[in-house]
């Protein structure tokens, strides 16, 4: 028997259901809540529903070759879950329905405000091409179409005298306690707060994120993992900040579709390049997803080795670095401002070493990053989105520079960044525009690496050693006023910038790099454009932790 059901899995509103509050707590445990609807609890439900006819693959064991197909008691099987979907296959129409079902009321139930969508379309394993039904048939077809026409959420606000949530708006079920305090009585502690069913589930999500990631990063007794912005490294009476660094890879989605599509085209029956389409999308998306989780892990020795090394500390040893989306190659985390940028650096030199050995044999995946440090209690989804579209931002950046992702041109990490001293009013763009006047003063975004060659373009390895050399190297250190007085003229210029250099007698500027027009570190501007603004800028955000 060939005929099956193809069953395709996705989530809608992702961005606003977890970073629509202003509460660190709840966009862990909404970050959680969508890991488990579309992972755990779909193995979960097929394991309920057919205990001993389902066949989900062991990952760790890399069960990569499908079994329905050749065993006729196996009634549903996890073709994989990752990059935002999950994609199964039933043999009939009536257990696809009962799995939506069991599946779309456990969400409701533990879940509430996640909105998922599922299409189902039949599928001859011995006549159709699972890959274009589940590209065409499903995801740009059915699922695209319940996309845009959504079913309203009208959810009952409350008769007659009610409470409302404080993050949601909606009923109020019960108090919670913001923070983790010795008083845990919602009555009578006062830093508590109205919750909805929707943050209630959040919150109890979290404490389970919470003990993962632990796991995950090998979390010492002796350091906590932080709960909440304050546990970043804010303290009383001091300015502080947080970095929210958005990652995303480059063009991961399209070589997702060329690797499965060439491992399709290497099949000769339409059997075979079905079988050959689940193990190469089972064998990617696996090899990505521990590539992601190993960098974050990386990520996390790092800031424990700093910490032990004295080159940071951290406040009442909570660990000033907090993934909240990881898995896959679409990463969100937050840490103390001052650690962002090297961290961020950190994550995406990490995630190029770890997809070197990909199976689709196209070397390392490349990645871009968008950072944003803002005030420790600044409205948290509003600088969500400004490091979302920073990120948009060097891709942007990356595009352009690479004739839009051109063979000819090898594409490239990048990075784009903004400090907020105060808030974030308008777009990147209008921005910059406002606050950066007279000539080009910014040269974010920038590349990660170095180009090969004798050609010189701005990297961040050039980058830093610059910002280094103003906070470590004389006549720069612990000269504030000095470097503050050279900000200021930057902004005049090359001309009044070797007038400055002329009055204080100091010769050149820090060197970027010995590739680097000599010119550079002598008048601060090179072809109308100011390279050393955005160091000075970034000298107190910038901690080196030997990324």
């Amino acid at each position: 028997m060939s005929e099956y059901t193809a069953t395709v899995i996705d989530t809608t509103g992702i961005q606003k259901y977890i970073f629509g509050s202003n509460r660190l707590k709840e966009n862990i445990g909404a970050s959680h809540l969508v890991k488990l609807a579309t992972t755990q609890w779909v193995k979960n439900c097929l394991e309920e529903l057919f205990p001993s006819s389902v066949y989900i693959p062991d990952e760790t064991q890399e069960e990569v070759q499908p079994i329905i197909n050749i065993d006729e008691k196996i009634n549903a099987e996890l073709v994989y879950a990752g990059g935002g979907n999950t994609v199964l296959l039933f043999r009939s129409e009536k257990y696809a329905r009962e799995f939506t079902q069991k599946l779309t009321r456990k969400i409701l139930e533990e879940a509430p405000g996640l909105n998922i969508v599922i299409a189902h379309h039949p599928f001859n394993w011995d006549k159709d091409v699972l890959q274009q039904v589940i590209e065409q048939e499903l995801i740009k077809g059915k699922l695209d179409a319940q996309k845009r026409q959504p079913r309203p959420s009208v959810p009952l606000l409350g008769l007659s005298v009610t409470a409302t949530c404080n993050s949601t708006g909606l009923v109020a079920v019960k108090k919670v306690v913001a923070k983790n305090t010795d008083n845990q009585d919602q009555n009578l502690n006062s830093d508590s707060y109205l919750a909805s069913r929707e943050i209630v589930a959040k919150l109890k999500a979290a404490e389970e994120a919470n003990n993962e990631i632990e796991a995950m990063l090998q979390v010492q007794p002796k350091y906590k993992v932080a709960r909440d912005v304050d546990d970043m490294g804010r303290t009383e009476q001091e300015s502080s900040y947080i970095a929210i660094v958005h990652a995303d890879g480059n063009r991961m989605g399209k070589g997702f579709e060329n690797y499965i599509k060439e491992e399709c085209d290497r099949g000769h029956s339409i059997a075979e390049k079905n079988e050959k389409c689940i193990m190469a999308m089972r064998k990617l998306s696996w090899a990505v997803n521990q590539a992601a989780s190993k960098a974050i892990t990386e990520v996390g020795k790092l800031v424990i080795d700093a910490i032990e090394t004295g080159k940071f500390t951290p406040k009442e040893k909570f660990l000033p670095f907090r993934p909240i989306v990881y898995g896959g190659d679409d990463i969100t985390f937050v840490c103390d401002g001052r650690i962002g940028l090297p961290l961020a650096v950190k994550f995406m030199k990490e995630f190029e070493k770890h997809t070197q050995d990909l199976p689709d044999g196209k070397g390392k995946a490349t990645v871009c990053a968008g950072i944003a440090i803002v005030k420790t209690h600044y409205p948290f989804s509003r600088a969500y989105e400004f490091c979302e579209a920073l990120c948009g931002n060097a891709k942007i950046f990356v595009r352009e520079k690479t004739q839009n992702f051109s063979e000819r041109k090898q594409i490239f990490s990048a990075l784009d960044w903004h400090i907020a001293a105060s808030g974030l009013i308008g777009s990147i763009g209008e921005i910059r525009e406002r606050e950066y006047q007279g000539g080009k003063l910014t040269i974010r975004p920038m590349r990660l690496h170095e180009l090969e060659g004798n050609d010189w373009r701005m990297s961040w390895t050039d980058f830093a050693e610059v910002v280094k050399a103003f906070n470590e190297q004389e006549p720069w250190k612990d000269k504030h006023n000095k470097v503050i007085a050279l900000r200021e003229v930057l902004r005049e210029g090359e001309k009044a910038t070797k007038q400055f250099l002329n009055a204080y007698g100091i010769q050149e500027l820090p060197e970027f790099s010995p590739k680097a027009n000599s010119l550079l570190k002598r008048q601060g501007w090179l072809d109308k454009v100011c390279y050393y603004f955005d160091a000075i800028e970034a000298m107190d955000f910038y901690i080196p932790l030997g990324e």
